[in-house]
């Protein structure tokens, strides 16, 4: 049986915090409102703790810092580093990482300059070696079937759509002969497999300078990264990044048509179901998928 999260009060993000920082004085600290599975804290202006709600995030938040050294010298995106790992709870993980210059994707726009950044990810990703996740204990994980996905998208469209909140025919575009081509690419690669906005950070010149969250990698499928991008930074910049990355048509849909089945599917959780994710960041998520793209038919990738 699953446990309970614990999640931390202020005062023990406190007194956490006085055992790790090195003159024992724990500047101002604030929650951070985006992200959920684990708890997350600004410290001062410089640092971000980051603390673990039960024993399997605990453990997941352990292997990612040993993720990170691993795939830092393959992108060209800053990677969080560690000042401190510690248990704020007895078998409950924390680290104090160094902040990340930026704002989130989700309150900042990625111009040309930045889609270049995040192709360098992707490229960068995709030249990590497999062969030494595997010793850190990231998981492998088999490709999504798209056409199950897309019945249970189909299903949520219709819903939606006696609700007007989607046209349901626009999924018709991804007819079955399209999901029989969309296979997924035979290699598989290190995913980020969470590249959603808050975990982007951006600049003012709309530059990508940073990734976080790697405590969801895994080794599979590389459309799975490309359908973050999509609802992260939009369907057109998600597809043009990928294609600079030097990924192929089929692989460029693939990602595009899980990222719009998956927001489908999770509105209609939202709104249906028993979901509680912010029902207004969804519908910006479901506007980005499903922005039209010139590449619709497909091709040999």
């Amino acid at each position: 049986m699953p446990s309970t999260p614990r999640q931390p009060t202020a005062d023990a993000v406190r007194r956490v915090l006085e055992a790790m920082l090195p003159d024992g004085r724990a500047p101002q600290v604030r929650p951070v409102t985006e992200g959920g599975e684990h708890s997350t804290w600004w410290v001062g202006k410089a640092h971000v703790l980051r603390l673990a709600t039960d024993p399997a995030m605990s453990a997941r938040l352990r292997r990612e810092l040993r993720l990170r050294d691993l795939v830092r010298p393959h992108v060209p995106v800053a990677v969080p580093a560690s000042v401190a790992v510690g248990e704020w709870a007895p078998g409950l993980a924390c680290t104090l990482d160094q902040r990340l210059p930026g704002e989130s994707a989700e309150v900042r726009d990625v111009t040309a300059a930045g889609e270049e950044d995040l192709a360098g990810l992707l490229a960068g990703l995709r030249a990590v070696p497999v062969a030494r996740t595997g010793p850190i204990g990231v998981p492998k994980v088999p490709p999504r079937s798209l056409e199950s996905l897309r019945r249970e998208a189909a299903a949520a469209a219709q819903k939606l759509d006696a609700d007007g909140e989607f046209e349901a025919e626009r999924l018709d575009q991804l007819a079955a002969r399209a999901v029989a081509q969309l296979v997924p690419q035979p290699d598989t690669v290190l995913v980020h497999h969470d590249l959603k906005g808050e975990h982007l950070t951006v600049s003012a010149d709309g530059r990508v300078r940073g990734v976080l969250d790697w405590a969801d990698a895994v080794v599979g499928d590389a459309a799975e990264d490309i359908a973050g991008l999509t609802i992260a930074v939009g369907a057109r910049a998600a597809v043009r990044s990928a294609t600079l990355a030097g990924y192929g048509p089929r692989s460029c849909l693939r990602g595009l048509w899980l990222a719009r089945c998956d927001v489908l599917v999770r509105l209609g959780d939202r709104l249906y179901g028993a979901d509680d994710s912010p029902v207004g960041l969804l519908r910006v998520q479901a506007e980005r998928a499903w922005e039209a793209i010139l590449l619709e038919l497909v091709s040999e990738g």
